[in-house]
């Protein structure tokens, strides 16, 4: 079943989507920098926060797959196939 954020990244834009990235990205570097200097009160929220950048990574890189073209799409899955070999 879909989360709820999962289902509202689906509604963002592209543009939304990296500058959405971009802020969580610089908010989880400053949670871990206070966490390290004070601590926080709940460290959970770095678990919840990373979970959340890996959530939008996946969104864009989802997004930039499906709009390869079909040689794009087929010369990555020669290396795909490659890389399960070794």
């Amino acid at each position: 079943m879909a989360t709820k954020k999962y289902l509202e990244l689906q509604e963002f834009d592209d543009s939304t989507l990296t500058e959405e990235l971009k802020e969580t990205q610089v908010q989880y570097q400053k949670l871990k920098f206070d966490h390290a200097i004070k601590g926080l009160d709940n460290p959970l929220i770095l678990k919840d926060v990373r979970r959340d950048i890996a959530r939008l990574q996946t969104e864009v890189r989802k997004r930039e797959v499906a709009k390869m073209s079909e040689a794009d799409l087929n010369k990555r899955t020669k290396i795909r196939r490659r890389r399960r070999r070794k």
